[in-house]
């Protein structure tokens, strides 16, 4: 199990030791294709770590159709692979904040639940680790963040241009 975790980018700086401490708290889980794994808008208390499968990260979207006719609607807003990304769900084991997406398998999906009872435990326990882990989510949330405002901008972009022709 060590020599997994040591692949996984949150877990990179833990010595051996710590990485059978955080082993201690892991729990296997396994989808199906199909199954829904977290769901938007629902209590968030655990984040998940990718063996192996593929996921789809999907919002739901209020669209407005014809002039006066509104629907909501689910967008897919990224595909998440086990070989690319370690880890999701992150946000819910920091502050227990309501999920911001809906996440289901595209594939059969092995993941390991972490809780926020349990991480709140180790990390009070063992505040090196948890130092350590913390520090890992924060630079993956802030490039996270970074990609996002580039697509904000793009996004502005691309409207203001379009209201532009639509004026002329």
């Amino acid at each position: 199990m060590e020599e997994f975790l040591k692949n996984i980018s949150i877990f990179k700086n833990l010595n051996d030791e710590q990485l059978l401490q955080i082993s201690k708290i892991l729990k296997p889980v396994n989808y199906k294709a199909g199954e829904t794994i977290i769901v938007e808008g629902e209590k968030g208390d655990t984040m998940y770590i990718f063996k192996s499968g593929k996921v789809q990260i999907t919002h739901q979207l209020t669209l407005k159709i014809g002039s006066q006719h509104w629907e909501e609607g689910e967008k897919s807003m990224a595909i998440l692979d086990a070989e690319k990304i370690s880890f999701f769900g992150e946000m819910s084991l920091v502050t227990g904040s309501p999920r911001s997406a809906t996440i289901k398998a595209l594939s059969e999906c092995e993941l390991y639940e972490i809780s926020k009872e349990d991480f709140e435990k180790l990390a009070e326990e063992r505040p090196d680790i948890g130092y350590k882990i913390m520090k890992e989510i924060a630079t993956t949330l802030s490039y996270r963040i970074e990609g996002l405002n580039e697509n904000i901008l793009k996004l502005t972009t691309a409207l203001s241009i379009a209201l532009s022709k639509k004026k002329k």
